[in-house]
């Protein structure tokens, strides 16, 4: 009897801890996916030889990918628009330069843009304005029937993500982010070394977005990156170190992410900048100087995300990978870790015996480099070099997205990863104003995150 009753109390208490442990872990809603609605991995749409192209935003990153697109043949640029006059006619002036027909200009204020996307001789929207407008823009977009292209963060809100989700899904039309960071060369060679086993099984994967962005702030039109640190805490950019490690690990293709915790210090450098520009001693500063984020997956994978625009530190993605045959690494020193078995006879020098415990040498790297690299670049590499773009990868992700809608093929990245790249800065936002506490990552494909097996891109 007593062997019972202490029993029965022993799994009372187990159960009363997986309750308060359950109850720890934030949630956020996961609206109903409406009737007939269904998902849109893989979606492929129908060829579209020619691409009219609409450009909304022409300040920092907008003239660059107009320019991108008059080397990319099949395109025609239609439209351009921003609030300044100014940017408009510059940017028809690249043009112009490159001997094309100007564009239609549209100009004057914030919703000049609304005259855009409803044009009849759009089918493509590409989207570079501040933060505010993006999921706005890409959603009136898609219900105009155009397919959109959305610079990163690509949402700011939860509410933001479910829309252009339920906006892609419902009008069947695509809606990419803009992550170029998954074109550089190095990250597309290292996931393909890791779709071919060269690192055993990925168990963990690192990257950030670590810029001193104290020379650049006043450049941003008025004032909106720096406005939203002011408002705002956590993850804000977390996309650039997101993308690279989410297609290493085949997230929403295989395995999901399942939940995030995150921990920032104190605000010091961004406030002290705005006292010694402006002044202003900023008391209610949100964002914190360094933000580091630890998400865990379905299939026990970890990923780590660090944010720091605010503390003079050299540039650094963090992008790596870590296997449980070998290592991937790219900031501060770019190399592999391998075991002679991994790397192959054909490649390995009789003189060198590899254990993994080191990088490979310098000449081994380059040898890897030329065998796995990615298949989506042969042909158009030394093209991406010399039209440019950080080095070369906004090049490709601008060939990439316009190559696929030629040829009716799926986009390399689609609506779910855009989701699952821009909800950090959201959902890290709660875990911090929570002490820190795990908040769940919804599945945006409500329920398809494991019918695809890997990331394809389409060839």
């Amino acid at each position: 009897m007593k062997s019972t009753f202490f029993k029965n109390i022993l799994i009372i208490c187990c159960l009363l801890g997986w309750i308060g442990a359950s109850a720890q872990m934030i949630k956020t809603a996961t609206p109903k996916r409406a009737k007939g609605q269904t998902d849109v991995l893989r979606l492929a749409c129908a060829p579209i030889p020619t691409v009219r192209v609409a450009f909304i935003g022409l300040g920092m990153r907008g003239p660059g990918a107009v320019k991108r697109m008059t080397n990319i043949p099949g395109v025609q640029v239609v439209a351009l628009c921003d609030i300044l006059e100014k940017n408009t006619k510059s940017a028809n002036q690249i043009l112009e330069k490159a001997g094309l027909p100007k564009a239609q200009e549209f100009f004057g204020d914030e919703n000049a843009w609304r005259k855009v996307t409803a044009l009849p001789n759009v089918d493509l929207v590409y989207v570079a304005t501040d933060w505010k407008h993006h999921a706005q823009i890409g959603v009136q977009a898609m219900k105009d029937g155009k397919h959109v292209a959305i610079e990163v963060p690509s949402a700011m809100t939860m509410d933001e993500i479910w829309e252009l989700i339920n906006t892609s899904e419902k009008t069947r039309k695509h809606c990419m982010q803009l992550e170029n960071c998954v074109y550089d060369f190095f990250e597309l060679t290292t996931l393909n070394m890791a779709q071919q086993g060269l690192f055993g099984e990925i168990l963990h994967a690192e990257g950030s977005y670590i810029h001193n962005l104290e020379p650049y702030w006043m450049d941003y039109w008025n004032n909106w990156r720096l406005d939203y640190n002011i408002k705002h805490r956590g993850d804000i950019y977390a996309t650039h170190g997101m993308g690279p490690a989410c297609l290493a690990l085949n997230i929403h293709r295989g395995d999901k992410m399942n939940y995030l915790v995150s921990m920032d210090t104190k605000s010091v450098g961004i406030p002290a900048f705005i006292k010694e520009k402006k002044g202003e001693d900023l008391k209610d500063f949100r964002n914190g100087d360094h933000t580091m984020t630890m998400i865990r997956t379905e299939n026990g994978k970890t990923i780590q995300i660090q944010h720091d625009v605010a503390n003079p530190r050299p540039y650094t993605r963090m992008y790596q990978l870590t296997g449980t045959k070998g290592f991937a690494n790219k900031y501060p020193v770019e190399g592999y870790a391998l075991g002679a078995a991994a790397v192959g006879q054909d490649i390995t020098p009789d003189y060198q015996k590899l254990d993994a415990e080191e990088y490979v040498s310098e000449e081994v790297k380059k040898a890897l480099m030329i065998k796995y690299k990615h298949p989506i670049v042969k042909g158009i590499e030394e093209k991406a070099k010399q039209v440019g773009g950080h080095g070369g990868m906004d090049f490709i992700m601008d060939y990439r997205l316009i190559h696929c809608l030629q040829n009716g093929l799926p986009l390399d990245m689609d609506v779910y990863d855009l989701a699952e790249w821009s909800c950090l800065g959201p959902l890290t936002e709660i875990s911090l104003d929570n002490g820190s506490t795990p908040v769940q990552i919804p599945d945006f494909t409500r329920g398809g995150w494991n019918k695809l097996k890997k990331v394809e891109f389409s060839e």
